[in-house]
């Protein structure tokens, strides 16, 4: 297996877009107030050009399984930002792809300054909530932020200054 963690380029966006856009329809997540109907779906690599993000993709033998981000939403406190667009190609589920993401992006927050990466999700997706769980994220009953997905019903935060990564 060649899998490679790496920064998301312009040429993934038409990919990693499908792959979120599927994901969500496998599981009956909302279209409208969610990522999918979100117009910046289609042109990811231009977003994370925002200053105190990232995006990685895992890509294996050139095909691109999926990625996820951080990103200053607009709202969030002081020193937290939130953990964006986790989302993985069916085949690629299960394999601890999803995991070396989310320890990619926790170094990354934590070079970028941050204390505190907050999510938001949906009970569908409960494989995904269970690894955030895993990895040091507790609910919160309410959501932070204005990241624009009011159909979201899971929100939940993790302090990164703890020594526990994942």
């Amino acid at each position: 297996m060649s899998l490679q963690i790496q920064s998301l380029r312009k040429d993934h966006n038409a990919d990693l877009a499908k792959i979120i856009r599927t994901s969500l329809e496998e599981f009956n997540v909302p279209k409208i107030g969610t990522v999918y109907s979100d117009p910046t779906t289609d042109d990811l690599y231009s977003l994370f050009q925002h200053s105190g993000s990232a995006y990685f993709i895992a890509e294996e033998n050139g095909v691109l399984l999926g990625g996820c981000g951080i990103y200053p939403t607009v709202g969030l406190p002081k020193g937290c930002a939130e953990l964006v667009k986790l989302y993985l190609s069916s085949a690629s589920r299960g394999k601890g792809i999803g995991k070396l993401l989310l320890e990619e992006c926790f170094k990354s927050a934590k070079k970028m300054g941050y204390h505190q990466l907050y999510l938001e999700s949906f009970p569908q997706l409960e494989k995904a909530v269970s690894m955030y769980v895993k990895a040091g994220f507790t609910p919160l009953d309410h959501a932070l932020g204005n990241s624009g997905h009011h159909a979201c019903t899971i929100w939940m935060i993790k302090d990164l200054d703890s020594t526990f990564l994942y």
